[in-house]
């Protein structure tokens, strides 16, 4: 019995801990359902908010891709991880032995370190700030939300940013474009969603599987490159009552 009533316990405390992070202070957050488009394979999306990045965490991940960010240096035997995500690191002190890994695995005989890139200096990022929410499909396992950004427009309506820590469809073809615009696109390690909806909470939404990343220096936010000429990846977008 005693038991019993401990797991009971867990799981109510469980529950308040998963309302809690969904509230903020102008009440729950939003969460939508949405169908895939223009995929070899269509599917049925849920998207579950946590909580908006912070605005220290949107000047972390666009400084990372305007590469204004320092890369961070390697404190252990595997040595610094560069921002570019290949695993080197910066150059290494005067008489160090060189190669971008560090000493601890013997380094790579004096190659200098990759240089760095807005897709892999972002990439690497993401992995230091928080999960602020899932994106869930027919796929066994959710995607991971590193940055979610809401943009409030004149019309009433909303644009929503939001980047997920690995790319959509990673380990297998369900994401696939159902065109040969995949192959003018650059194949980022993570993915950038944008939905635009209306007053409602209604429409549609875009990705970089089908469009690249860019800054928006207005919005101060990052963002899909003509998103007015990408094809539609996520309709029937609708707030989740």
């Amino acid at each position: 019995m005693t038991g019993k009533k401990t797991f009971l316990v867990a799981g109510i405390g469980c529950a308040a801990l998963l309302i809690t992070a969904q509230t903020t202070a102008n009440g729950p957050m939003p969460n939508f359902t949405a169908t895939t488009d223009n995929l070899t394979t269509n599917d049925t999306i849920r998207i579950n908010l946590l909580r908006w990045s912070t605005d220290a965490e949107r000047d972390q991940l666009l400084g990372a891709w305007n590469l204004t960010a320092r890369a961070e240096r390697g404190g252990g035997g595997r040595g610094a991880r560069a921002e570019d995500g290949s695993g080197v690191g910066d150059p290494a002190p005067a008489g160090a032995p060189a190669g971008g890994r560090g000493s601890g695995r013997g380094g790579r005989g004096g190659a200098p370190p990759a240089p760095r890139t807005p897709e892999g200096s972002l990439a690497a990022a993401l992995d230091k700030v928080p999960t602020v929410g899932y994106l869930w499909s027919s796929e066994v396992a959710g995607y991971a939300l590193r940055y979610a950004v809401r943009l409030p427009q004149a019309n009433g309506g909303e644009r929503i940013v939001l980047i997920t820590d690995r790319r959509l469809g990673a380990f297998n073809d369900s994401w696939k474009p159902a065109d040969t615009v995949e192959a003018t696109i650059p194949k980022y390690e993570f993915s950038l969603i944008e939905l635009r909806l209306n007053a409602k909470g209604e429409g549609e939404g875009k990705a970089s599987l089908t469009g690249k990343v860019t800054a928006d220096t207005a919005a101060k936010t990052l963002a899909l490159e003509n998103y007015d000429a990408a094809p539609v990846v996520f309709k029937n977008v609708r707030l989740s009552k």
